[in-house]
């Protein structure tokens, strides 16, 4: 799939870069600045750029988030609103998900993110119907995790059942 156009966000900041000049001003620019980073590039990026123990974790995440799902769109989302000012913490996306809005207007956007943060790592599962769905289904299995609405947020993957993980995983590409 082709990189969309670089498209800012009111609140939300980038989702994927595909304008050479946007990309360079953002700093998703490949090659000095002449060519785009493609979303693989940027996921690549941002998980290269983290402390080791993040990294490593970061990056099994991402294996086996692809390994459930090897055909899932993938997003990479800087964290950035269009006056570069930080909103949140840069995020993987996988899969996904329409968000529809009460005044009737809807956006495409990931159904799992997976973002890296001060003190940890968290797992958002979004478009679940039952926001205790996440804590109920699976919050005493996970160990040492805390799972709320549409997050499981945890310290290190060494402290969680990876399996519990890998299963509220599916079910939420699948939902």
């Amino acid at each position: 799939m082709a990189p969309t156009p670089c498209k800012v966000r009111k609140r939300w900041g980038t989702l994927n870069c595909g304008d050479p000049i946007k990309a360079k001003r953002l700093g998703h620019a490949r090659n000095g600045g002449s060519e785009p980073m493609n979303v693989h590039e940027q996921i690549k990026k941002y998980i290269a750029g983290q402390p080791e123990s993040k990294r490593s974790d970061l990056q099994e995440l991402h294996r086996l988030t692809l390994q459930v799902s090897p055909e899932c769109k993938l997003w990479f989302f800087d964290g950035k609103d269009t006056k570069e000012q930080t909103v949140s913490n840069p995020t993987i996306g996988y899969g996904l998900h329409t968000i529809k809005y009460a005044n009737g207007k809807s956006r495409e956007f990931f159904r799992i993110g997976v973002s890296g943060n001060k003190t940890g790592i968290s797992v958002y599962i979004l478009g679940l119907k039952d926001k205790k769905y996440l804590a109920k289904t699976y919050g005493k299995k996970l160990g040492k995790a805390s799972a709320t609405g549409y997050c499981i947020r945890f310290k290190a993957l060494k402290d969680i059942n990876v399996d519990t993980l890998e299963a509220a995983i599916r079910d939420g590409l699948a939902a």
